[in-house]
């Protein structure tokens, strides 16, 4: 840390996109606020931007004063893009403008819960390691197939930043925080939140597979992770069985005894839940969805969908 870094107040800017995560946005810009606070004088300086320059909405109905995009030369060393809510709806070509004069100017550049997506539509994430939440992974998947985010908290890649949201930034910030000022500051600032377990930038956004399923055995473990990773070209139950090291009729008995379902049935709903997604998120059509879960016809997928949420994919989409 320089004595000109601590001396002079840096100004960061939080482009917010309307249905943007409150949540997100407050485990973002408190902890400098906190920072101000501990070090009685102002080090970081905060703008609130949004695309119309008009106050942004968040997805609880909050809104947030903010300014008119940054134009050339606004003196932000950082910028963050906080997003929220579904891909389709953060369509707003003067952001993606503005992210990439600002990449130009050298200012870094970060995104926040679904901010990376927009990150990745403005060019600015190839050959970088990043993360989304995990909500959206699947969208920005199939609108951007040569990018693969990691699954983790937050990254920092250069001069790249990426959060997957929730209460990650508060992680994120301290690791910022701490590269700036120092490990001893930043301890003060997590400490001012109660924030005593600071989590690794690679820790998992969700909980583990035994707390979702609430299973233990690590055959079965191992069948459920390579469920949610073969989605569009599922496997065979007899490859599956040798994945847990027991006999298919071993497995269906794992099954049938852990989680109270069929080897099929619990597969088909991973798939389903994952098009449930795309459909809500992607811009993809019902049939191309149909083939990336791994059906085979599109009336074979209308069916099961509908058996599993009551409404055809198409009125899903709609709703």
């Amino acid at each position: 840390m320089s004595s000109l870094d601590s001396r002079n107040a840096q100004t960061i800017g939080f482009i917010l996109i309307p249905g943007f995560a409150l949540m997100s946005y407050a485990s973002a810009t408190e902890p400098f606020r906190a920072a101000n606070l501990l070090a009685g004088r102002e080090i970081y300086r905060l703008q609130i931007f949004s695309p119309d320059g008009a106050p942004a909405l968040s997805s609880s109905g909050v809104s947030v004063p903010a300014e008119p995009l940054p134009v050339r030369g606004a003196g932000l060393g950082t910028a963050f893009v906080c997003a929220g809510g579904l891909p389709r709806d953060w369509r707003y070509p003067g952001v993606l403008s503005c992210l990439r004069q600002l990449s130009r100017e050298g200012v870094r550049i970060g995104g926040i819960s679904g901010g990376p997506y927009l990150m990745a539509a403005a060019g600015l994430l190839g050959g970088r390691d990043f993360t989304i939440h995990w909500e959206h992974a699947a969208a920005l998947l199939e609108a951007f197939p040569a990018l693969t985010p990691r699954q983790a908290r937050f990254m920092i890649d250069g001069n790249r930043i990426t959060c997957g949201g929730g209460i990650a930034p508060l992680d994120m910030m301290h690791v910022l925080i701490a590269e700036r000022m120092g490990p001893d500051f930043a301890r003060r600032v997590s400490d001012w939140y109660l924030h005593t377990e600071v989590n690794e930038p690679a820790a998992p956004q969700r909980a583990s597979l035994a707390e979702r399923y609430g299973v233990y055995h690590p055959g079965l473990l191992s069948v459920l992770e390579r469920m949610e990773e073969t989605i569009e070209m599922p496997l065979e139950r007899a490859a599956m069985a040798r994945i847990a090291g027991v006999t298919t009729r071993h497995l269906d008995r794992l099954f049938a005894a852990q989680l109270n379902t069929t080897f099929l049935d619990q597969y088909r709903r991973i798939r389903l839940q994952h098009a449930h997604r795309l459909l809500k998120q992607s811009p993809l059509s019902v049939s191309e969805i149909a083939v990336a879960t791994g059906f085979s016809s599109l009336s074979h997928f209308s069916r099961m969908f509908r058996a599993l949420y009551g409404i055809a994919p198409r009125e899903a989409r709609r709703e």
